[in-house]
C-alpha cells in the first residue's frame, strides 16, 4: 500500500492543529473586542494575525505588486479570482485595509471563525434569498465606516487554478453604490491547497494589485451593465495571472536549463 506523501502527515498532525489553535485563540480576542470596538477595527487586526500566522507555518512567501496603486486609508471593492482557501489569508496579510468579505450566511455558523464573521461586519448573504436592497443598504454602511470590501465573483474555487467566468450579481451592486474596483490577481495558492485536497504544501505566491476602476453609479442598473463591467474586471484579472504564472514558468525554465547546461571541466 502506498503511504501518503510527507506533506499530508505535516498538514494532518501539525498544521491543522496548529491553524485550530491560531482560530480559537484570535478569534476569542476578535469577538471580545467587539464589545469594545463596534465597528470591528481590533477584530481586523486579530484577522491579520490571523492570516499571517497562518502562512508563516505553511511556508506560503507572497510577493505583492502594484500596491501603491491604491491609497492608504482609502475604500475599495476588492474583486479577487479564486484559486485556493489560502487566497483569504494571502489578501488579508498583504493589503494595509480594513477589510470586510461578502460570503454564504452559512460560514457566521462555524465556532470562532463564523462568530468572528458575525461581530466584525462582515457581509453575510443568504444565497437562496437576497435581499438586494437590504445588501445595498448594509454595503453602503460599510463605505461609509472606510470599510473595503472582498468579492469573489466566481462564486467558488477554481478546481484547476484557471480563471473561471466572474457571475455578475455583485456587479450589479457596485453599480448602483458607484464604488471604486480594484481587481486582484492571485497566483500560486493552488499549488499550497487544492479544492477537495487535504495537503497543504509550502510555495511562492503572487498578489498582484491593478489600476483602481471607478464604476459609474447608475441609480437602476441592467443585468447587461453588471455583464459588461464584470467581463471587464475578469480580462484584467485573468491577464494578471496568465503573466504571473508565465513569467514563473520561464524562471523555471531558466534554471532547469541551467542544471543541464554542461560543466566546462577546463
Amino acid at each position: 500500500m502506498k503511504l501518503p506523501p510527507f506533506h499530508w502527515y505535516r498538514t494532518v498532525f501539525f498544521l491543522i492543529p496548529a491553524i485550530s489553535v491560531y482560530t480559537i485563540v484570535l478569534g476569542t480576542l476578535s469577538i471580545l473586542s467587539t464589545f469594545a470596538d463596534r465597528k470591528g477595527h481590533a477584530a481586523h487586526w486579530c484577522a491579520r494575525a490571523w492570516s499571517w500566522l497562518i502562512l508563516a507555518t505553511t511556508g506560503v512567501d507572497v510577493a505583492v505588486k502594484g500596491l501603491d496603486r491604491v491609497k492608504p486609508g482609502g475604500t475599495y471593492v476588492f474583486i479577487s479570482n479564486h484559486q485556493s482557501i489560502y487566497d483569504i489569508p494571502v489578501i488579508f496579510a498583504s493589503l494595509p485595509f480594513q477589510l470586510r468579505i461578502i460570503a454564504k450566511s452559512s460560514l457566521g455558523h462555524f465556532p470562532f471563525l463564523g462568530w468572528h464573521l458575525v461581530r466584525a461586519g462582515h457581509l453575510l448573504v443568504d444565497r437562496s434569498n437576497p435581499d438586494r436592497s437590504g445588501i445595498l443598504n448594509r454595503w453602503r454602511r460599510l463605505v461609509g465606516d472606510r470599510l473595503s470590501l472582498i468579492i469573489f465573483p466566481e462564486g467558488t474555487r477554481s478546481p484547476d487554478g484557471q480563471v473561471a467566468h466572474f457571475k455578475a450579481g455583485s456587479f450589479l451592486l457596485a453599480l448602483e453604490a458607484g464604488l471604486t474596483i480594484v481587481p486582484l490577481s492571485v497566483s500560486g495558492t493552488i499549488h499550497v491547497m487544492k479544492k477537495n485536497r487535504l495537503m497543504t504544501c509550502p510555495g511562492q505566491v503572487t498578489l498582484v494589485v491593478h489600476e483602481p476602476v471607478r464604476a459609474a453609479r447608475i441609480d437602476a442598473p441592467t443585468i447587461a451593465d453588471a455583464r459588461r463591467l464584470a467581463a471587464q474586471i475578469e480580462d484584467i484579472v485573468r491577464a494578471g495571472v496568465e503573466r504571473t504564472e508565465e513569467t514563473a514558468q520561464s524562471i523555471v525554465a531558466s534554471r532547469q536549463s541551467l542544471v543541464d547546461s554542461p560543466v566546462d571541466g577546463r
